[in-house]
């Protein structure tokens, strides 16, 4: 009943409609009559609108008795009387037409209803109300750009007059300042001024509009700063829509503003950091593999990364609300992190990506991830075939700590981190895991004890350990195999700790290659000191420092330099992290007896020109190492000793020959690692007359002498401040301060009479030896890092 009653309202509406046109054209008659048809098809019981229809009725008649030249239906033609009701008889039709549009409006289908209008548009339904209608659809759909093609496209078919044309552009353009889309409404307002240049109104709102897009906006920062006027961002706009580059993209190529400025300008407005293109960024496969390339170029944003934090997506506008809606759908994860990037940035992160992607990205759909467990979120990583593992269910939840390892494992990796700690807590009722960064450990994530178990039987499970076994250390390695990321090896380390738990620490070994020597960080004496003593036929160099110093870098860094296919170089390591190529590597294990000194007496019996040690831990490798340097072998080899005078010391304390020995040593190298201050973010300052005074006198005498630095209004050093390259730390990597003791005649001397440590040291002094502080002293100065960290690993 109701339906039929809508229907019936609807044709009296449209009968009053064809009574109101022809009213307005002068057609009386016409006119009269239609009123009447409408009055005999009203209820008797709507006196309300009975009432109506007979007051126009009379007001009508009244009219034309009283005009004397009312134009008759004779002043017509039949054929635009003929056109007007066929028009008119088709009016039952149209509002058909008009309910599919406004169905398909409400089911989100824009271009089928956008359609039905053309259909009412083609059949003279009135022009506003068409527009109106598609601009209702371009004010909720999702891709405006194409329902303003699609309004363009009608447009154009109906070769409509210039004003009517600018007065529909405006319209538009009103609809696209609504959705915060300030630079496309802006260029709709300059064509329809360009149509109708006479209309005050259409001028007012392109000025407005001007304003709008300078003040206020994403372009803020650069012309507070006067780096770029109001008349040049109106011209890279131009510029812009010419060649298809962003506005950003503009102002860098053809005005040089920097795109760090640009970059400052954007987060400032979006309130979000600012992500450059960055190609050494790690692929993220696990996030990308089940997204379309042409998807993202299409929509300009990209998933770049994941951590504890949640997945930080990269968008050319984080304001667009419809856009982040559709990125939250697909990626599901609890906590998404916006950056603000420009499209071409966007677009070269994308490519980069699917470029190295592996197998499993295979496009299948714009499909994302699920979930957030315990602040990270629910990634997981396809394995490789051939990983050795064994997956078996232990509970209802072990799949996710199965994920969270892997998580743990590649987030740990990424961040370029040299070990993990799980450290469960009987105090905190927590398990804290940390990543040691650059030689400091830092807090990464907390988890429930409850999972601690669960996460140690994992780990022992990839690591071939027995899971039976809590009250004893073990021993094991890992061989993390996942598609999209290098593969990379882990040595693992369990141990009971209190309250029942077990504690495990999983030491990352690096897979790449060795460094150059002179990328080590030496200063020009010891560089040239080492490029001398390493190349000899026949001697003994030792590497030392404590554990973590980077002693089997530096050994590596030798070989390497002396690595050519003359030569034959055998090593024995505890374990292997550093290959080459050309080098035959053998990997100590105790348990079946491979022993250092086992392995020693082998070299001897393989025809070696070099041979390197991982580490002399006791007077039988020594002996045998000082054995083999007399007898035409160049050995390499470590101690954890403090400083390079106190190794000759400790080994002849080991109870070495001493002539031996002296006859054998070519030199030793002391080094520490410390972290290098972040080149994207350093502060530099003018050091005050006290700090300068400071650093001489950490220095010692002849500090000037030796840096050949003075202070003055000109000199600058440079402190740590934090960024998000460096995690807020303020440093970035590290670096090796070194101590180098030359095997001269006079230290050889003092070695046969076995000379104390400080007279070592005096020796060494005289000779040009710097200490490790004052190395690192020199590279404070040079701004690669500062005295804090210099005196964090070193005692004198």
């Amino acid at each position: 009943m109701k339906e039929e009653g809508g229907r019936e309202t609807a044709r009296i509406e449209t009968r009053m409609k064809e009574a109101e046109v022809y009213y307005s054209m002068g057609l009386l008659d016409e006119a009269l009559s239609a009123y009447e048809v409408i009055l005999s098809e009203v209820s008797e019981a709507d006196e309300e609108a009975r009432k109506s229809i007979e007051d126009r009725l009379r007001d009508l008649r009244e009219e034309m008795e009283s005009e004397g030249d009312i134009p008759s239906t004779s002043d017509f033609s039949s054929r635009d009387l003929t056109f007007l009701r066929q028009t008119f008889a088709a009016d039952e039709d149209n509002t058909a037409i008009l309910e599919s549009a406004n169905a398909f409006q409400e089911l989100g289908l824009f271009s089928e209803a956008i359609s039905e209008w053309e259909k009412l548009l083609n059949r003279g339904y009135p022009l506003d109300q068409v527009i109106a209608g598609i601009m209702e659809c371009l004010g909720r759909s999702k891709s405006p750009a194409k329902i303003v093609g699609q309004l363009e496209g009608i447009l154009k078919s109906k070769n409509l007059e210039a004003k009517a044309r600018a007065r529909i552009k405006t319209e538009i353009a009103l609809v696209m300042e609504k959705r915060g889309q300030e630079d496309s409404a802006l260029s709709l307002y300059q064509e329809a001024a360009k149509l109708d240049p006479g209309n005050k109104e259409i001028l007012k709102k392109l000025e407005s509009a001007k304003t709008g897009v300078i003040i206020g906006s994403r372009y803020d920062h650069l012309l507070q700063q006067h780096l770029v006027t109001p008349a040049r961002l109106q011209q890279a706009l131009s510029l812009s829509k010419k060649s298809r580059k962003s506005v950003e993209q503009i102002l860098v190529e053809n005005f040089e503003i920097s795109k760090q400025e640009i970059g400052k300008s954007l987060s400032l407005f979006y309130g979000c950091a600012f992500r450059n293109f960055d190609a050494d960024l790690p692929v993220p496969v696990e996030l990308i593999r089940n997204l379309k390339k042409a998807f993202l170029l299409q929509d300009a944003w990209v998933p770049i990364s994941w951590d504890k934090d949640g997945v930080e997506i990269l968008i050319e506008d984080p304001n667009d609300l419809t856009k982040t809606d559709h990125i939250r759908a697909l990626v599901r994860a609890k906590k998404l992190i916006f950056s603000v990037g420009i499209r071409e940035d966007i677009e070269a992160y994308i490519r980069a990506f699917f470029e190295h992607r592996t197998d499993s990205g295979k496009e299948e759909g714009a499909t994302g991830f699920a979930g957030d467990y315990f602040e990270m979120p629910d990634i997981s990583f396809e394995e490789e075939e051939d990983t050795g593992e064994v997956d078996e269910d232990y509970d209802e939840a072990s799949g996710q700590v199965v994920k969270l390892v892997d998580q743990i494992l590649v987030a740990a990796y990424r961040k370029n981190s040299s070990d993990i700690h799980i450290e469960p807590s009987p105090v905190t009722k927590a398990t804290t895991i940390r990543f040691r960064l650059d030689g400091v450990c830092q807090e990464y994530l907390q988890v429930p004890n409850s999972m601690a178990k669960a996460i140690i039987s994992r780990i022992k499970i990839m690591s071939n350990l027995d899971i039976s076994e809590r009250r004893l250390p073990q021993d094991g390695k890992i061989k993390f195999k996942r598609k999209g990321i290098s593969p990379f090896e882990l040595r693992v380390a369990t141990l009971p700790t209190a309250g029942g738990f077990e504690d495990a620490v999983l030491r990352i070994l690096s897979g790449s290659g060795a460094i150059k020597l002179a990328d080590m960080g030496l200063t020009e004496r010891n560089l040239r000191i080492m490029n001398r003593i390493i190349t000899q036929p026949y001697g003994l160099v030792l590497v030392v420092g404590p554990t973590g110093s980077g002693k089997t870098t530096s050994l590596h860094a030798c070989l390497g330099h002396i690595n050519k296919p003359g030569i034959k170089i055998w090593t024995a390591e505890d374990p292997i992290e550093i290959t080459q190529q050309g080098l035959r590597q053998v990997e100590v294990k105790p348990k079946i007896g491979l022993s250092f000194p086992r392995i020693m007496r082998a070299f001897l019996r393989a025809d070696p020109d070099v041979i390197m040690i991982g580490e002399m831990r006791d007077q039988e490798t020594a002996s045998i190492g000082i054995e083999a340097s007399l007898t035409g072998h160049l050995v390499f080899s470590t101690l954890h000793t403090n400083s390079a005078s106190e190794t000759v010391t400790r080994l002849l304390d080991m109870g070495l020959n001493p002539l031996n020995f002296s006859d054998a040593f070519l030199g030793v190298l002391a080094q520490r690692l410390v972290r290098m201050l972040c080149t994207k973010c350093r502060e530099p300052f003018q050091p005050s007359q006290e700090e300068f005074d400071e650093l001489v006198m950490e220095y010692g005498e002849h500090a000037g002498e030796d840096t050949g630095i003075k202070l003055s209004p000109h000199l600058t050093l440079y402190r740590p401040k934090g960024c998000e390259a460096c995690s807020g730390t303020g440093y970035r990597g590290r670096l090796g301060i070194h101590e180098l003791l030359d095997g001269t005649a006079g230290i050889k001397y003092m070695i046969k009479h076995q000379a104390n440590t400080e007279d070592l040291f005096k020796q060494g002094k005289k000779e040009g030896m710097t200490t490790l502080k004052q190395d690192g002293i020199q590279k404070v100065f040079q701004g690669l890092t500062d005295i804090t960290e210099v005196r964090r690993v070193c005692i004198e």
